[in-house]
């Protein structure tokens, strides 16, 4: 298969990456790396990436900014960076891939652990998160040609862990390897309209 990988240079994109290029010819995609360069925030980005491809099998989505804070100091600015980057940012990605796509292909977005198990500071993503989960059960039912959806929701990834361990107490984290093969799940199984949950 071709598969799009966008956001392949990151933690969770690297994990997806390493499970999916040992058997399918993956092209990587970001802000600033990648094979091919593209803004999810911008659709006539995200539309100049698939004429770039032309037609692929998968297309793989493993990023979206998000913003970490108190609650009691958000603005509904900082929930909108969460909710027009990582949510509406990869669903454009799915909105503009639809006639990209081949028949029976697949689209495999990426939310995370914090809408099913906060922490401090957390909201936004949280938010994000469980948005995204939304739409994939949703669009599921409606895609053409019978085209696959699904979203895998991990957890803070072993690779994270001297990064961002310190934001998530008691949290155990998850194997890259085990992240790899969720979207090996998604991307080459007959799952649809699911959060394929990493923990």
């Amino acid at each position: 298969m071709r598969v799009i990988a966008i956001g392949a240079q990151g933690d969770i994109g690297r994990a997806a990456c390493a499970e999916l290029a040992d058997r399918h010819e993956v092209i990587t995609a970001g802000r600033s790396s990648g094979d091919i360069q593209v803004d999810i925030t911008d659709r006539a980005s995200i539309d100049e990436m698939y004429r770039k491809t032309g037609k692929v099998d998968a297309v793989v989505a493993t990023l979206g900014d998000v913003h970490f804070g108190a609650l009691s100091d958000f603005t509904e600015d900082q929930f909108m960076l969460g909710l027009t980057n990582k949510v509406m940012g990869q669903i454009n990605v799915v909105l503009g891939g639809l006639n990209t796509v081949s028949d029976g292909g697949s689209f495999t977005l990426t939310s995370g652990v914090l809408d099913r198990d906060p922490i401090r500071q957390g909201t936004g993503a949280a938010t994000a998160n469980g948005a995204l989960g939304g739409f994939v059960k949703g669009a599921a039912i409606e895609m053409p040609r019978g085209m696959r959806i699904n979203v895998v929701s991990p957890g803070l990834l072993d690779v994270s862990v001297s990064r961002y361990g310190s934001f998530f107490p008691g949290h155990e984290p998850v194997s890259s390897r085990r992240v790899g093969l969720a979207y090996a799940k998604s991307v080459e199984g007959a799952l649809t309209g699911q959060v394929i949950i990493v923990e």
